[in-house]
């Protein structure tokens, strides 16, 4: 089998590369030269663990191609698949400008049956403004060639996503004939193999069904964050919350760690495109609402316990930030808890010294020369009056907190993640804070 995928992101390169992998021939295609020129050298744009081998392995053995152009891709292929980005507009919702412009291109180039395969992340009823589009192209060139269209959304967690592909414990497809469902059904029967589902569906439940799910978890993460910030009011331990709730088969244990906020490409867009979406169906979205607001919330949380540290004044005080991608194994800051806390330490008149394992580079893109970018979390911590941890890296989730005490100026430590041994810190004459637990 022979297809396409539009969009060498994160969904796109991913998609592209694991389809490869099974024996499928893929071309992926973006309007970035530079971009595509970069991969067929083997410079991946992103960091996911185990791409770049991949990648190259596919390459060498002649599955996986690059291209700029969709128009001289389409020849003999059954599939498109479309994984285009869909940024918010200003109100929240979706941008389908690039999703429409492949349907345009679609169109414009289609000689022979395919199935068009939306693999973005789009409203209800872009399927029809997608067909609609193709049809047009169709109508103008005076052909009335056969096509489909489809909805395969993705569910794949950044620093794991080849796992989460290679072995799915659902794959979602939303199709409206039965032609394009066996070809659909051809394509991931190998990844079914293991009896994972493969789940059909009309193509408005498919789409709706990748929102509801965003949506779910990201209510799970603020609903603990708004109890973690409960505990500390009323002096229980929100650790010990979550595993008497997490026990109840009812509730189950996944998403139920408090922190300092959620980040990514994900969440946040989603949870703002299903309120816009609520809004403009005329009802208002408002547990949606809810969470978008308590997780913008929770994003300052840990500069309000480095100014409670420090009185209310961090004029003049060097603070160390270990981690600042929005979670770990990926160099994602995209809605990262990070950017708030720099932004808010600054402006408080504070310095920042950061070590991130990977999200460097990015961060650099990001902040420029605001902040000072340190080579290891040691480094970072020197001369630092507190250390503040945001990304539960592995390297940082067990330091030799004599050594670290013992370059620091200051001795606070503030946990985003609630990670630490709270008695062993006290031990050490550290001010240890964490998120929804007494010391």
């Amino acid at each position: 089998m022979k297809i396409a995928i539009v969009g060498t992101g994160y969904v796109g390169l991913v998609t592209g590369t694991c389809f490869a992998e099974i024996g499928t021939d893929v071309t992926c295609i973006d309007i970035d030269q530079r971009k595509i020129e970069n991969l067929k050298q083997g410079i991946i744009p992103i960091f996911e663990p185990g791409l770049d081998e991949l990648v190259a392995k596919n390459v060498r053995e002649g599955r996986l191609h690059f291209s700029t152009s969709l128009a001289e891709s389409m020849e003999g292929v059954s599939l498109i698949f479309s994984a285009v980005g869909t940024p918010p507009d200003e109100d929240g919702s979706a941008d389908l400008s690039y999703v429409l412009d492949v349907a345009r291109t679609v169109g414009q180039n289609l000689d022979h049956y395919v199935v068009l395969v939306t693999k973005s992340t789009v409203p209800v009823g872009t399927a029809q403004k997608v067909k609609a589009v193709i049809r047009e192209e169709l109508d103008k060139r005076g052909v009335d060639i056969p096509f489909d269209v489809a909805s395969n959304p993705e569910f794949l967690k950044e620093g794991a996503a080849l796992k989460d592909f290679m072995a799915p414990d659902r794959v979602v497809v939303g199709v409206e004939s039965e032609q394009a469902r066996k070809l659909l059904e051809k394509l991931y029967k190998p990844f079914m193999l293991n009896g994972y589902r493969l789940l059909f569906m009309d193509i408005a439940s498919a789409e709706m069904t990748k929102y509801a799910a965003n949506a779910m978890l990201a209510t799970r993460i603020s609903f603990m964050n708004d109890i973690a910030n409960l505990c500390e009011r009323v002096g229980a331990d929100v650790d010990q919350v979550r595993k008497g709730i997490g026990t109840d088969p009812r509730i189950g244990n996944k998403f139920l760690y408090p922190g300092c906020g959620y980040g990514g490409s994900c969440f946040p867009k989603d949870i703002k495109a299903l309120s816009r979406i609520g809004r403009q169906a005329g009802y208002p979205m408002q547990i949606i609402d809810a969470v978008e607001a308590v997780n913008e919330q929770q994003k300052g949380i840990v500069f309000h316990k480095l100014s409670e540290a420090f009185g209310g004044n961090l004029q003049g005080k060097t603070i160390a930030i270990w981690g600042l991608a929005f979670k770990p194994e990926t160099d994602d800051m995209r809605e990262a808890p990070s950017l708030v806390v720099i932004d808010q330490l600054l402006a408080a008149g504070a310095t920042v010294r950061a070590f991130d394992p990977v999200a460097m580079d990015e961060a650099r893109r990001r902040l420029g020369d605001r902040i000072t970018y340190c080579t290891n979390k040691m480094d970072a911590a020197t001369g630092a009056d507190a250390v503040a941890l945001l990304t539960e890296w592995k390297q940082f989730r067990l330091p030799e907190w004599d050594k670290v005490k013992g370059v620091m100026r200051g001795n606070v430590v503030v946990d985003g993640r609630n990670i630490y041994d709270a008695e062993e810190l006290k031990q050490l004459g550290l001010q240890y804070s964490r998120i929804g637990r007494g010391i």
